[in-house]
């Protein structure tokens, strides 16, 4: 069976389980199992702290896991992302009082509070920076007010917890994170389970991302409309029974729909439908 490492609990956890589903994948059904055989799949589960997925994967008991990148990077462990999986996107920064730093480089002789040592610590190194750096686990923003640190590295979205705090970003993004697919590193990246795994997963990321457009149009303005929906190969055109006009299906990005259709009615066609994918394969 196909061992794959799964999140637990946290921000990764739901959409891991539901791109599963997507993927055809049986799932728990209570939040406290820790491991469940999917038998059709040939597939066994196993839900994990996230933080400690890699290292699992690294130890080569399990052959893949989900996790987060950033919990990758932070947990050196002999493991490598082999697929971006579009959730649980994240950007990480310095972050100071107002006035304190000017740049990276001020950073030097500085200690940096952060729940996340491991990758500020390559940060640092990678730039040739001499910085102290203490690990606390959460709520890093108190660091600069009780005097534990003069800089903290966390999670950026909003900034509104930062400037809470009267802190603000400092320089350019440390990472930006999100849910990734992993290996052990030089694990045979051709073994037919893990193949067939990422082939699912990949079919929900388009799904996910494209919409399928169905159109009838004109013979004599085909090429415009074509141009507008190339599809991915090409589109799928097929003759109607009245003479001079054709009915073209295709793949469109989903966030663009709206105004492929819009274009489309401009040049004639008409009938134009958007559908769902709910699975592929390309």
């Amino acid at each position: 069976m196909l061992r794959i490492a799964v999140p637990n609990k946290g921000s990764l956890s739901g959409p891991a389980a539901d791109m599963l589903h997507e993927a055809g994948y049986q799932q728990r059904r209570e939040s406290k199992e820790l491991r469940i055989v999917d038998p059709v799949n040939d597939v066994e589960f196993f839900y994990l702290r996230p933080r400690d997925i890699a290292i699992y994967v690294a130890s080569g008991k399990l052959d893949i896991g989900i996790t987060g990148r950033d919990l990758l990077i932070d947990s050196a462990a002999d493991a490598e992302e082999i697929l971006p999986l579009g959730f649980a996107r994240s950007t990480f920064h310095y972050a100071t009082k107002p006035g304190t730093l000017g740049g990276l480089a001020d950073l030097k002789g500085m200690t940096v509070a952060t729940s996340y040592e491991g990758i500020v610590a390559r940060h640092l190194a990678d730039n040739g920076i001499d910085a102290s750096v203490v690990h606390l686990d959460g709520a890093v923003e108190t660091a600069i007010q009780l005097g534990v640190a003069q800089v903290i590295a966390d999670v950026v979205e909003t900034g509104t917890s930062l400037r809470n705090a009267g802190l603000e970003v400092v320089g350019e993004p440390i990472m930006k994170s999100e849910a990734v697919v992993i290996r052990r590193t030089g694990a045979d990246g051709e073994e037919p389970k893990v193949q067939q795994f990422l082939r699912r997963l990949q079919g929900v990321l388009v799904a996910r991302t494209y919409v399928m457009m169905d159109y009838d149009c004109r013979v004599e303005q085909l090429e415009k409309a074509v141009a507008l929906t190339p599809g991915l190969e090409s589109p799928t055109i097929s003759p109607l029974h009245n003479e001079g006009w054709v009915a073209v299906r295709a793949m469109v990005p989903a966030k663009d729909a709206q105004r492929i259709m819009d274009d489309l009615y401009e040049i004639g066609a008409r009938a134009i439908l958007t559908t769902a994918i709910h699975a592929c394969r390309l």
